[in-house]
């Protein structure tokens, strides 16, 4: 197993734009930038004004790396998994564990703990002990 190599001016330029962003949604929109809320804002029919952020945000969101490509001549290096039943099994803990917690990491990590919530606070400590004790298994027990 190779370690992704940190590189601190992208990992800057990348927080800040994300910080950017989420003070942003919340100044402009009263919302939280959460993934998860903001895929199943889509899908629900209460109100569609909701999609005049929503898919932008999202369209954003995946054309990045052709705008981080653009920038460096390189495109970004992103590491999966080859084995396509892992990665499904994982996008559905992934989905559930964002469906029972009442959010995803981004929302919870960057605006919750931002806003002092009490609620993201154990969340992210929940799935940030999680991480550990996975990455810990991974290379010292298996």
């Amino acid at each position: 197993m190779t370690a992704t190599p940190f590189t601190p001016i992208e990992a800057l330029i990348g927080g800040t734009l994300i910080g950017l962003s989420a003070v942003l949604i919340m100044l402009l929109l009263g919302r939280i930038m959460g993934i998860s809320g903001i895929i199943g804002g889509l899908f629900d029919a209460r109100s569609p004004s909701e999609y005049s952020w929503r898919v932008p945000f999202l369209v954003g969101v995946v054309i990045a790396p052709i705008g981080f490509a653009f920038a460096t001549g390189q495109p970004p290096v992103i590491t999966a998994s080859p084995d396509v039943m892992l990665m499904a099994i994982a996008g559905v803990l992934v989905g559930y564990g964002a469906t029972t917690g009442s959010g995803c990491t981004s929302g919870h990590g960057v605006c919750g703990l931002a806003r002092f919530s009490r609620r993201s606070v154990a969340a992210v400590a929940v799935f940030m002990t999680a991480a550990f004790a996975t990455v810990y298994v991974i290379r010292h027990v298996v």
